[in-house]
């Protein structure tokens, strides 16, 4: 869930390593069938021109807005809609399954929602509620043909809990649903934080960022000085920040703070603002749809929790990634990875 601009004044330095091997064992092409010659073919798509990118418009209570999409690959069978997390980051850290998608042979689209880097950035504060990004996604999907027999969405963090509420109000044009490194209720996730993470920090440490908190000055580079070796690098993404990948590095550049600090609130330990009382536990059994939780033993949100998401669905399905955080992504790459992959694969029959 934790997507901080200020963030970045910490990050950006040289030198990015990838933490995990690509698939050149090609486990991960195995797993979904090797991509047949149609998957490079674009003949007749629309598309083409501009490598697979569209200005999708948006109609919305204050008026039409565009947001940007980019295709990758064709598979009649597996079309992924990827939610990036934020609110308000970008589509650039997902960019992860530019290694491993492909020689699956699965079709996917990145995409930036409403107010982020690429898409366009209204100021209209009444527009960041959630009934609008799912209806946003709705518009999405329509425009891009996705449908029942085909369509996959894929949420992480925050857009975990979009793709929840999609879920919830439109899976019957749903083929299979990704829940990453979300819970289904913020309190839960609070009172995770605040049992569990917070008590192992460095208590010293925490009561400075929580000063800090307090008195409103999070824009202090101290502030990101102290979460950084104490939160991020242990919870977000377990390599030094020196060493973070580029595209994460570079979502995070991009992120529209004012949206995030509005719907997510100021706090790096825990979730307020408009998000603070989201609740969809009860609501998990209504899912009826193939799903798939993931979670990270060091992830910020509780991968007990995740767990039990996962048997209150109908169909739901647990992947648990031992090395991973919140950007499991990237840190228990080929756990993750595979993971996903093995669940398309099943589900796509």
């Amino acid at each position: 869930m934790k997507l901080a601009a200020s963030f970045v004044l910490a990050s950006l330095v040289a030198g990015c390593a990838a933490p995990s091997a690509p698939p050149t064992d090609r486990t991960a092409a195995a797993t979904a069938g090797a991509p047949p010659v149609s998957y490079f073919d674009n003949a007749g798509r629309s598309d083409a021109l501009a490598g697979g990118v569209r200005m999708i418009p948006i109609k919305t209570p204050k008026g039409e807005f565009h947001v940007w999409t980019k295709r990758v690959g064709n598979n009649p069978q597996i079309k992924v809609l990827l939610l990036h997390g934020g609110p308000a980051a970008t589509h650039e850290y997902l960019e992860a399954f530019d290694t491993w998608f492909p020689g699956a042979g699965v079709e996917y689209y990145f995409y930036d929602q409403l107010g982020s880097a690429y898409s366009d950035q209204p100021t209209d504060d009444s527009l960041w509620v959630l009934p609008r990004f799912v209806d946003e996604v709705e518009q999405v999907r329509v425009a891009l043909g996705l449908d029942k027999d085909n369509f996959y969405l894929f949420g992480h963090s925050w857009g975990g809990m979009l793709a929840m509420e999609y879920a919830l109000a439109h899976q019957e044009h749903l083929k299979g649903l990704i829940v990453s490194n979300m819970m289904a209720s913020i309190p839960a996730y609070n009172a995770y934080a605040t049992k569990t993470l917070m008590p192992a920090m460095d208590q010293k440490a925490l009561a400075e960022i929580q000063r800090l908190e307090k008195t409103g000055k999070t824009d202090d580079p101290r502030y990101m000085q102290l979460l950084m070796p104490h939160h991020y690098e242990q919870h977000v993404l377990r390599l030094p920040a020196a060493q973070w990948p580029e595209p994460v590095t570079r979502a995070f550049k991009h992120l529209n703070n004012p949206v995030y600090a509005l719907m997510q609130g100021p706090s790096e330990l825990g979730a307020g603002g408009r998000l603070v009382a989201w609740d969809r536990s009860a609501d998990l059994a209504t899912i009826t749809v193939p799903t798939l939780v993931i979670g990270a033993k060091h992830d910020t949100m509780d991968p007990a929790y995740m767990e039990g998401m996962a048997k209150k669905l109908r169909k739901g399905r647990y992947l648990f990634c031992p090395n991973g955080s919140h950007m499991a992504m990237y840190d228990d790459q080929r756990t993750y990875m595979n993971g996903v992959l093995a669940f398309l694969r099943d589900t796509s029959r």
